[in-house]
């Protein structure tokens, strides 16, 4: 089974910005065995008087995600992304996203954390009712 993660990271590589002012976000395809790059999001700067807009806007980007890596996050966009079943998640700045790839990989194959395993179950029911596409009554 596949999953998407998102990391706020301006060069791809390592997570190295806060959820809020992201200047973009790498989307990764992940499953047990292997990962790779599906999108890349960059954000212009907007003047706004409020963060709410912004904020909806990226956590509707991530959409479909299982959880977003940054480097901090704010109580609004926590409650926003764990709304739409998205597990935001901080690390240090500069961690490799290679490497937080690989150990979600490997707690795949033993034992994932609950909002992944949560995840990976909500992800097998809507795809068995896509399967199913004719019903009988």
């Amino acid at each position: 089974m596949t999953v998407k993660i998102a990391f706020a990271s301006n060069d791809r590589r390592q997570v190295n910005q806060h959820f809020g002012a992201a200047e973009a976000f790498a989307i990764f395809a992940m499953s047990e065995t292997d990962s790779h790059l599906v999108e890349v999001a960059e954000f212009i700067e907007i003047a706004m008087d409020g963060h709410e807009g912004k904020l909806a806007a990226k956590v509707e980007l991530l959409d479909g995600c299982a959880a977003v890596y940054c480097n901090a996050v704010g109580a609004s966009a926590i409650q926003q992304l764990l709304a739409k079943g998205i597990q935001p998640m901080r690390v240090d700045e500069g961690a490799a996203i290679d490497g937080l790839l690989s150990c979600l990989q490997k707690s795949m194959q033993s034992e994932p954390p609950l909002w992944l395993t949560k995840h990976l179950k909500t992800q097998s029911v809507a795809d068995r009712f896509a399967e199913d596409e004719e019903w009988q009554e």
